[in-house]
């Protein structure tokens, strides 16, 4: 079936402002910020307290809880520091530092989800993947947030 289109359906462009340049719309920052959010506790939460749990459960050699928890709070810390910028998602320069460490904790949660791949079973290879999908998903709302956001480089002050 064919449709006729209007003209201002098949040709449209940006909104122009009074100099004559385009102007891009800008895209909301709260639906992203919101979801960053959630899965960045959910990540916390689960990474802390149900990936040693899990690991207990599916684990032959049932490492000990207590001691899963308190080797994760250790390897928490820095994502701890900067659980506020996180949460709040307004400073561009603090996201990146975000992102950053975020990258880093997503390439050691590969090549953990790596090594377990040929020794463990299924259950303990799917507790590391779904860490991995959590840690990848945050690295993908850090960056639709960051380009969002306004610009680092353009920022004017006004005069003191």
């Amino acid at each position: 079936m064919v449709t006729n289109r209007s003209n201002s359906e098949t040709k449209s462009t940006a909104p122009v402002n009074k100099s004559g340049k385009s102007v891009k719309a800008k895209k909301p920052i709260a639906p992203i910020r919101q979801r960053l959010m959630v899965t960045w506790l959910v990540w916390l939460v689960y990474r802390l307290f149900a990936l040693p749990i899990f690991i207990n459960l599916f684990n032959p050699r049932s490492p000990d809880i207590i001691g899963g928890i308190a080797w994760q709070a250790l390897w928490l810390v820095p994502a701890f520091v900067l659980t506020p910028w996180i949460l709040r998602g307004r400073s561009p320069y603090a996201l990146l530092i975000g992102s950053m460490f975020t990258l880093v904790y997503l390439g050691a949660s590969g090549v953990v989800l790596f090594t377990r791949a040929y020794g463990s079973s299924w259950a303990e290879i799917m507790v590391y993947l779904i860490d991995f999908v959590l840690l990848f998903t945050i690295n993908v709302w850090l960056f639709v947030l960051l380009k969002r956001l306004p610009s680092m480089n353009n920022v004017v002050k006004p005069p003191r």
